[in-house]
């Protein structure tokens, strides 16, 4: 499963920073290593709302504070 994140100005700016941090954090957590990679690219064209998030085709928007509920439940049921 791959989860790209945007690290573009306008993402770094709502927090891209954190919620790769937290990212990272969980998956170490729940040792997903292995099936879980974790990427990031420049701007994603979908500036308007978070931070912006692909997984499985699917864009999401997140904020830092979303982010361990995106894992919950977006990546644990998959992984």
């Amino acid at each position: 499963m791959k989860i790209t994140i945007c690290i573009g100005s306008s993402c770094h700016l709502k927090g891209s920073r954190q919620v790769v941090e937290k990212l990272q954090e969980l998956i170490a957590q729940h040792d997903l290593q292995e099936k879980v990679e974790l990427s990031g690219t420049f701007c994603m064209e979908n500036c308007q709302k978070g931070v912006c998030a692909m997984l499985d085709g699917r864009v999401f928007s997140l904020t830092p504070e979303q982010t361990e509920l995106f894992f919950k439940e977006e990546i644990l049921p998959k992984a």
